[in-house]
């Protein structure tokens, strides 16, 4: 006898694939446990038991959490594992990632603990230093998402960088105005996103390789100007004024948050700015749903009319000009002078926030300010606390950082499907 299956499509549709048990969440979970483990059996410890304290003005005053660093140091490390042990379990399938931040938190408390006891850590002062770092690594990653959501990888972000601050030393210097030394700065950052655009979208030369190339002209030739042109007569040519800092009357008086947002330079709170209109502008308007196309189907928006070649022309050239932006950073803000490879590295941890961000404006930002506190921390400990840690040691934590957070912490992320692939008209 043959028997006819009466399943229905509804019965068929109840009947999934078996979720893998070592999946994601689980994977994570087992790693937060590992770091919590760490805390106990390093931090704890070595912990003294003199009172840490987290204080919320820019000195030893002011409102604290105050706790025994051997105390600290194993009470953040106990609740570090119990969430890794709760992400094991899968009771939070829908909150890892929540339960993942609230773990890193805990650790760094663990390890601040162990570090902090018999002193203070002044948590505006960090917040501050976090913005403060995080200022460039924002730009660079804005003008990489423009990029690459428009289908062109910029690994020129460290290019932009140098030749930003160079231009913004130099011409700072010679007209005298920070200002000025901004517009230069932006035409520094054009200069090699148009390099960029040209090779990679006319050309069709390998955009990966471009970038690299880009760095290396940019390194040789803000060096061979600076040995010939600034270090000869630095006071002519490489003595750019200091930016200045502005304070927005009332709201500059919030506690913590007022010092660090409202009492800032315009640099940052255009860097902000741009966050939030490229989130609208990419999501809420014409030119980005247009972005959007050429990154993912450049073929598909082209048939409807979209200019693929030039777009991805001006979206370059606009990162280009935030990424300069960026650049200005290093000789108008963090010092009054340039030197040779001063930007060390920034534009490539302002990629892996790229990347770590997903993409995203907002993600950028988060990722950014991540990278821009390990270096705030690195300092202050070293300079303010005098951790027994190496300075070699907390010196490596930023980039020690970026590698954890991009090979362990993104997880399986896709970029825009033609990102990096060069678009000839068929």
């Amino acid at each position: 006898m043959i028997h006819v299956s009466t399943a229905t499509a509804e019965d068929l549709t109840e009947v999934s694939a078996p979720e893998r048990f070592w999946n994601r969440p689980r994977r994570l979970g087992a790693g937060v446990v590992i770091i919590g483990l760490l805390a106990i059996c390093l931090f704890g410890p070595l912990a003294s038991s003199k009172t840490a304290r987290f204080t919320l003005s820019e000195d030893s005053g002011g409102a604290a959490l105050s706790i025994n660093g051997d105390v600290g140091a194993y009470l953040f490390g106990a609740i570090t594992v119990v969430l890794g042990v709760l992400m094991l379990a899968g009771v939070a399938k829908r909150w890892h990632t929540a339960f993942l931040v609230i773990g890193i938190v805990t650790f760094v408390f663990s390890f601040l603990c162990w570090q902090v006891a018999g002193n203070f850590l002044p948590v505006v002062s960090i917040a501050d230093g976090t913005f403060d770092f995080a200022l460039p690594l924002i730009l660079g990653a804005l003008a990489g998402v423009l990029g690459e959501r428009s289908g062109v990888v910029n690994v020129a972000i460290e290019g932009q960088f140098l030749m930003g601050a160079f231009a913004a030393a130099l011409v700072g210097t010679l007209a005298t105005s920070v200002w000025a030394g901004l517009i230069g700065a932006v035409l520094g950052g054009v200069l090699i996103a148009a390099l960029l655009a040209v090779l990679a979208i006319r050309f069709l030369v390998d955009q990966v390789v471009v970038g690299i190339v880009l760095n290396l002209l940019a390194l040789g030739i803000t060096g061979f100007l600076y040995e010939r042109l600034m270090q000869p007569d630095s006071a002519k040519y490489n003595q750019p004024p200091h930016m200045p800092t502005w304070s927005i009357p009332g709201l500059s008086n919030i506690p913590v948050i007022g010092p660090v947002l409202f009492r800032a330079t315009l640099l940052l709170w255009i860097a902000l700015i741009l966050v939030f209109v490229i989130h609208f502008a990419l999501r809420r308007t014409r030119w980005g749903l247009r972005t959007r196309a050429v990154g993912e189907h450049p073929t598909a928006a082209d048939t409807v009319g979209v200019r693929v070649r030039g777009l991805r022309y001006t979206n370059v050239l606009i990162g280009g000009a935030i990424a300069g932006a960026g650049g200005a950073y290093f000789t108008l803000m963090a010092t009054s002078a340039f030197n040779k490879n001063m930007t060390g590295g920034a534009g490539f941890i302002a990629l892996a926030a790229l990347i770590f961000g997903r993409w995203t404006p907002f993600g950028a930002l988060g990722a950014a300010l991540f990278f821009g506190f390990t270096q705030q921390l690195a300092y202050y400990l070293s300079a303010g606390v005098g951790s027994s840690v190496p300075n070699q040691f907390l010196n490596m934590l930023p980039y020690l950082a970026t590698i954890v957070a991009v090979a362990g912490l993104v997880g399986r992320v896709r970029a825009p499907a033609a990102d990096g692939v060069p678009y000839t008209k068929s």
